[in-house]
């Protein structure tokens, strides 16, 4: 199923422009966004892939018409109110009825440069034994779909999905996102980078022999 936020390689949206290296906002408001998410999540009500599944939960009229931050912004409603954090009518009215039972967990401006410092690895001790050695050839599965929940969130990008690619490297166990993006627990298991080959990806690569590096979970993969 293809997804409007997996857009990688997709014909018709035009060339990647970087910008200067020193713009990182566009509008006042996109680091007070910013600032509002990053605060929100030490409330501990979601992890990292459960955000990322509500950016791309939103409706396809609204991804396609948002900013980035904006984005971020409508998922962070809705994760909000999911979660009992706050109620349709009080994020409406933009004002609380009272005080909130989460108030002792906000984050406090003296802890977030410790906080941001400290960042969210997601490494974690795992009994899932790795299956491939750097070197190896792999099959990356065919279908970019979580295969645990229907339409759910996976990190499998469509255009690499079917190809052949090459183990350069074994981070070790991380966090599965297809799992922890749904309440479902971490399941960590190996993570690995490989390469692929642009023109086994891409129909008419401008440069074939560009190699493009991926970090593609272990289930994500099969011997040839």
């Amino acid at each position: 199923m293809t997804r409007v936020y997996d857009m990688g390689g997709r014909f018709g949206d035009g060339a990647v422009v970087p910008e200067a290296e020193h713009v990182k906002f566009h509008a006042d408001w996109h680091p007070r966004a910013l600032a509002i998410t990053l605060a929100c999540g030490s409330l501990g009500l979601w992890n990292i892939d459960i955000s990322r599944h509500a950016r791309e939960g939103l409706s396809p009229n609204d991804y396609g018409r948002f900013s980035y931050y904006e984005k971020w912004i409508a998922a962070l409603a809705d994760l909000l109110v999911e979660t009992g954090a706050l109620s349709r009518d009080e994020l409406e009215r933009g004002a609380a009825d009272g005080t909130s039972d989460l108030a002792e967990k906000r984050l406090a401006a003296a802890a977030v440069a410790g906080v941001l410092a400290k960042g969210g690895p997601a490494t974690r001790p795992s009994n899932v034994a790795p299956l491939f050695a750097v070197g190896d050839t792999v099959n990356i599965r065919s279908m970019p779909e979580n295969v645990m929940v229907p339409g759910g969130h996976t990190r499998l990008p469509g255009y690499a999905a079917g190809a052949t690619a090459t183990v350069i490297r074994l981070h070790g166990a991380h966090v599965l996102p297809d799992s922890n993006a749904h309440r479902m627990g971490e399941a960590p298991e190996p993570l690995y980078a490989v390469a692929l080959k642009a023109r086994d990806i891409w129909a008419h690569p401008e440069h074939p022999e560009d190699e493009v590096i991926l970090d593609l979970w272990q289930s994500y993969l099969a011997a040839p």
